[in-house]
């Protein structure tokens, strides 16, 4: 048999606690479901190739949030004569869903579909990272900068240090010179 309590004090005390545990936001998002947005990776990127292509391809899948190309130009270097060279670059999509089902569709496919395209010989190679927030890059991309930053002053002071080594030996080489012209003398 079911125990019932004798006054209703047990029944309204746990009615009273679950709905102060249940906050103001808590209530809107059940009410409203976040979605969650998904990124893909892209590990080549064919030349003259840029964010406005990428995005027209992809939006044909789903609504496209932001793209990130990682240039192969390194700072401080020349660009080659392909304008737009890129090396990876992640896209964003504000579906989950979707990112997933164009990493999987497209992936190990023909870019191109037209024998004239640009792009005809090339294959995408496409994959959906999980878990993986733009936050993410933003702080892998804020980090490498720093890294070379902190390479260069390095290099930069190796080079100040050699070349206040490679000034002192100069001076010593010419104080020997004139002692030795001075005794000669």
């Amino acid at each position: 048999m079911d125990r019932v309590p004798e006054n209703g004090s047990d029944v309204e005390s746990t009615n009273s606690l679950d709905n102060n545990s249940v906050s103001g936001s808590e209530k809107l998002t059940n009410k409203k479901k976040i979605r969650k947005r998904g990124i893909i990776f892209l590990s080549t990127i064919p030349p003259y190739m840029n964010v406005a292509k990428i995005r027209e391809i992809f939006s044909q899948y789903g609504e496209v949030g932001r793209i990130y190309l990682q240039s192969s130009a390194k700072p401080g270097e020349k660009r080659k004569r392909v304008p737009n060279q890129f090396t990876e670059g992640w896209v964003e999509f504000q579906k989950k869903k979707v990112a997933k089902q164009v990493a999987a569709r497209l992936n190990n496919t023909k870019i191109g579909t037209r024998k004239k395209s640009r792009y005809y010989d090339m294959i995408w190679n496409i994959k959906y990272i999980s878990r993986f927030k733009w936050i993410h890059l933003s702080e892998r991309l804020a980090y490498e900068k720093a890294a070379m930053k902190q390479r260069l002053r390095a290099e930069i002071s190796q080079a100040k240090k050699e070349a206040h080594y490679l000034q002192t030996n100069v001076e010593k080489s010419k104080r020997l010179k004139k002692r030795k012209l001075q005794e000669e003398n």
